[in-house]
C-alpha cells in the first residue's frame, strides 16, 4: 500500500540535508510561535476569558487567525489578521490608485515597495484591532480595567506581537517550506485539535453519538469538496508561434500549452471580506445595547450574532451567504484584471485557437472566468454557512466546524505538498544531470 503523497514527500525530504534543514527551521519557528501564544498580557482573568470564548462562537472564529493566542489574550493576541487585512486592502487598491499600479509594474523592486507599504499599513490596523479587542474583553469582565499608560503599553505590545509573527512567517517563506503566513495560521488551527477531540468525547458521553458521527461525516465530505474545488480548473488551450533564424533563413516554430483558470480563484478571501462586514454591526451594537430594555442595538446584536437561535440566526447566515457569493465574483474579477492574461499572451506571441488576439481574447477569457466563478462562488458560500448547517443537522452545539479552518488546512497541505515535490523533483533532476 502506497504512503500518502505528503508523508512520502516529507520522508524523502528528510534524506536530503538542505531540505531537512528547511523542515527543521519551519518546525523551530512554529515552536517559537506556540510559546509566544501562551505569554499573557497583564490583568487577564483566565477563567472569565475561557467562559467568554466558550459562549461566543464569533470570538472563536476571530481566535482562529491568532492561532489560539486571542483566547489566552497573549502578546500575539491579534495573530497575523491585521497583516492579512492590510494585504487585502493593498490588493484591492493597487489597480484603483495609479501610483500603486505603476509601482506594482516595476518588477521585483515594485513588489518590494508594495510589501513595505503593506507592513506600514499593518501597524495602524493592528493598533485599532488591539484597542477594539481590549475594550470588548474589558467590558465582558475578562480583562481588568487599566489606566491610559498601561492601556497604551498593552496596545503597543500587541502591535509588536503581530509584527513579530509576520516576521516569523516571512522567515518560514524564505528559509523554510511553504507560505509562512499560512503555515502560522495552520499551526494555530492544528493546535486546537486536541480540544476538539476532548469536545467529541464529551458529546459522546452526553448521548450525542449519532449527532457526533453526523458531524464528522459532514466534516469529511466538506473536506473532500474543498480539495476538489481547490484543485479544479478550466484549461484554456494556447498556441505559440515564434521565428527562429538559422543559416540566414527564418523558420517558424510553434508550440502548445494551456492556461489553468481556477474555479475558486479567490480562495478564502471572500470569507474574510464577508465576515468583516457581517461582524461589524454586532461589534458596534455591543457597545450600546441595553439587555434589560431591549433597545434597538440589542436587536442588532441579536441579528448579527452567529449564536442566535432561529429565526434570527437565519438572517445572519443568509446575509453571510449572499456576501460571500458577491465577494467571490468581485475579488476574482479584480485578480483577473491584475493578471492581464490577454496582454501577456499577445506580448509572448501566444493565442487561443479560433480566437483573435487582443479584444476578442479578452472577451473570451472574461466570459470563461465569469462562468466558472459561478461554481466557485456557490461552493464558497455553502462552505461559509457550513457551521450553521452542521449544527442544525447533527445537533452538536459544543463543537464548531470552521469553514475558515478547513479551507486553510486543506490549502496549506496542498501547497506544502506541491512545494516539497517540486523541490524533490528539482534535486532529482540535478542529480541525474550530474
Amino acid at each position: 500500500m502506497a504512503k500518502p503523497r505528503l508523508l512520502q514527500a516529507a520522508i524523502d525530504a528528510f534524506r536530503l540535508p538542505d531540505l531537512r534543514r528547511r523542515l527543521l527551521v519551519t518546525f523551530g519557528i512554529l515552536v517559537v510561535f506556540r510559546l509566544i501564544a501562551h505569554v499573557p498580557l497583564p490583568g487577564v482573568d483566565s477563567a472569565a476569558l475561557a467562559a467568554l470564548f466558550e459562549n461566543n462562537s464569533l470570538l472563536g472564529m476571530m481566535d482562529l487567525f491568532s492561532g489560539g493566542a486571542m483566547q489566552n489574550f497573549s502578546v500575539a493576541a491579534m495573530g497575523v489578521y491585521p497583516y492579512i487585512t492590510a494585504s487585502i486592502i493593498m490588493t484591492v487598491m493597487t489597480p484603483v490608485i495609479p501610483k500603486l499600479q505603476a509601482i506594482s509594474q516595476e518588477g521585483e523592486a515594485g513588489k518590494s515597495k508594495i510589501n513595505n507599504i503593506t507592513h506600514w499599513l499593518t501597524i495602524p490596523l493592528a493598533g485599532l484591532a488591539g484597542y477594539g479587542q481590549l475594550v470588548v474583553l474589558q467590558n465582558a469582565g475578562a480583562v481588568a480595567q487599566a489606566d491610559v499608560l498601561l492601556t497604551v503599553s498593552m496596545i503597543i505590545t500587541m502591535i509588536a506581537g503581530t509584527m513579530f509573527l509576520v516576521w516569523l512567517g516571512e522567515q518560514i517563506t524564505e528559509y523554510g517550506i511553504g507560505n509562512g503566513i499560512s503555515i502560522i495560521i495552520f499551526a494555530g488551527i492544528v493546535a486546537g485539535l486536541p480540544e476538539m477531540v476532548g469536545d467529541s468525547f464529551l458529546a459522546a458521553q452526553q448521548g450525542q453519538l449519532a449527532g457526533l458521527l453526523t458531524f464528522f461525516v459532514v466534516g469529511l465530505a466538506t473536506t473532500v469538496l474543498i480539495v476538489i474545488f481547490t484543485e479544479a480548473h478550466r484549461r484554456i488551450p494556447v498556441q505559440y508561434a515564434k521565428s527562429v533564424f538559422k543559416s540566414g533563413r527564418m523558420y517558424r516554430q510553434s508550440g502548445s500549452s494551456h492556461i489553468p483558470l481556477r474555479v475558486n480563484t479567490a480562495g478564502m478571501i471572500p470569507l474574510i471580506f464577508a465576515m468583516a462586514l457581517v461582524m461589524f454591526p454586532g461589534i458596534i451594537g455591543s457597545y450600546f445595547q441595553d439587555v434589560e430594555a431591549q433597545n434597538f442595538w440589542y436587536w442588532v446584536v441579536q441579528i448579527f450574532s452567529a449564536d442566535t437561535a432561529l429565526p434570527l440566526g437565519i438572517i445572519y447566515w443568509a446575509f453571510y451567504f449572499v456576501l460571500v457569493f458577491a465577494f467571490a465574483f468581485f475579488y476574482t474579477m479584480v485578480i483577473f484584471q491584475q493578471q492581464d492574461l490577454p496582454g501577456v499572451l499577445q506580448r509572448q506571441g501566444g493565442f487561443v485557437p479560433g480566437i483573435r488576439p487582443g479584444k476578442q481574447t479578452a472577451t473570451y477569457l472574461t466570459g470563461v472566468i465569469e462562468r466558472i466563478t459561478w461554481g466557485g462562488a456557490l461552493f464558497l458560500a455553502v462552505v461559509a454557512i457550513m457551521p450553521f448547517i452542521v449544527s442544525m443537522v447533527s445537533g452538536v452545539s459544543n463543537m464548531v466546524l470552521s469553514s475558515f479552518g478547513l479551507l486553510i488546512v486543506v490549502g496549506v497541505v496542498l501547497d506544502t505538498m506541491k512545494q516539497m515535490e517540486a523541490q524533490l523533483s528539482m534535486r532529482r533532476y540535478e542529480g541525474f544531470i550530474k
